[in-house]
This record gives C-alpha cells, structure tokens and sequence, in this order.
C-alpha cells in the first residue's frame, strides 16, 4: 500500500499577481495540497490573480503567506528546489527524474516541497542550499530564462506522471532526510565550534561552511545523524572547557 504523500508548490517573492493566479490553478490541476508564499511582493489576491486562478481560486485564498523560506519548508522532509542556470560549479544539480522520483520514494508520509525562485532572478545559492535536490529545466541556451508558471506546470507534469506510471520499486534504497530546520542548527554549532578552535576564519567561513553543508545534503543525513554530530559538539565543547580539570 502507497504511503500518503502531500505536495506543497512554494513561491519565493512571487512579484506577478497573473503568475501567482497562474500557478493556484496549475495547483488545482494537479492536485497539489498547498500554495505557499514567501515574502510575496504583490497582492496575490488582487482581481488578475483571481481571474487568472480560473477553478484554482480556492487555492489562492487559502494559500499561507511565510516570512522567510525556513519558515515555508519548517514541515517539509523532502525538499526540491528549481535552479535556472544549467552550469553551475556551487551546487550539484540532479536530472529531474531522479529527484523526482526520489521524492516519491518512501513507504512513509512525507511532506514534499518544490521551490520556485523570483521571476527575475531565481533563488540565491544559500536559498538552493536549503533543498535536498536542485532540478534545472532544459531550456534553449540562446534564451533559458522560463515564466514562472510555464516553469511550475513543466515540474508538475513531470512530477504527475511518475506518479502516475508507478515507477518506484519498493526494494529500492529508501532515505529519510534530516529536517532542513535540525540540520542547519546543527551546520551553525559545528561552524561556531571550527571558528573557536581555529580551524576556520570569518572571512572563508560562509564559502567553507556552505561545502560542509553540501556534503551533508549529498550524503542525505537523517535527524538521528544530525544529532548525533550535535551531540559530539556538545562534548567537545564540553572537553575543551573542563581540560584542566
């Protein structure tokens, strides 16, 4: 028996009411469970968004409006964030399929995110670093640039329809992630830790830290793992402060 999947559609700073309205109704079309704001610099509720929303319109007023993306992705266990630059030496991309799919791969309820960046200039690399995966959309590079709805209804297609063809296998590998708020508590004590002993300095912190934490997204570390390295630091820490006693 399939384990229950909810599938929340997450927009950071929409600044488009037409494409807000627009995505509550690609929501409406594939079932999506939530419509989820951050930050956003219009008035999604305003005559166009609901015009353009069509049967979607249920969506839109009762999507949740969020201050920051951690907030947004608080509930989330399997997070997959879109990323408009198909290069890109920082942050590993995966093939949609994969992350697709591995986001469907559980025989547990999860929460799955999918991210969708500013209509400008998409999501900043320590927002992408907040995803377990980060998914581009093959576009012609003499323009790449992609409408935000025309960009979430490509990823909800592709999402459907491995849900729809049962392509997962239950003797697959299955991992759970470590929860996006539990792990990046964990990265801020290990860095404050490397910068009290010396081992990192404020001006390479943010590049050094942002590889550890992209070796822990890549190893998809689960909470127990996550507090088991906090509780090393706590140690440690410990240690360091009783070693002349």
């Amino acid at each position: 028996m399939a384990s229950e999947k909810t599938l929340k559609v997450v927009l950071v700073e929409p600044a488009g009411p037409i494409n807000v309205g627009s995505v509550a109704r690609l929501c409406e079309n594939f079932n999506v469970d939530e419509l989820r704001l951050v930050s956003p610099k219009c008035d999604y509720l305003d005559q166009e968004a609901k015009k353009m929303s069509v049967r979607g319109l249920k969506v839109l007023e009762k999507a949740k409006v969020y201050k920051d993306l951690n907030s947004a992705l608080s509930d989330c266990s399997r997070i997959i964030a879109t990323c408009g630059r198909k290069e890109h030496g920082e942050i590993p991309l995966n093939s949609n399929k994969d992350a697709l799919s591995w986001a469907l791969k559980s025989e547990r309820e999860e929460t799955i995110a999918l991210v969708f960046g500013r209509e400008d200039r998409g999501l900043s690399n320590e927002e992408l670093l907040k995803a377990n995966k980060v998914i581009c959309l093959n576009t012609s590079e003499n323009y790449p640039s992609l409408n935000l709805s025309h960009a979430v209804a490509i990823v909800l297609h592709q999402f459907n329809q491995l849900n729809d063809l049962e392509l997962l296998k239950l003797h697959t590998k299955i991992s759970y992630p470590a929860n996006l708020i539990k792990l990046e508590d964990c990265i801020n004590d290990v860095g404050s830790l490397l910068l009290d002993i010396g081992f990192l300095m404020k001006h390479t912190y943010k590049a050094k830290m942002n590889k550890i934490k992209q070796l822990l997204l890549r190893s998809e570390i689960t909470d127990d793992e996550v507090a088991l390295i906090r509780g090393i630091i706590s140690q440690a820490r410990w240690k360091i402060k009783n070693k002349n006693d």
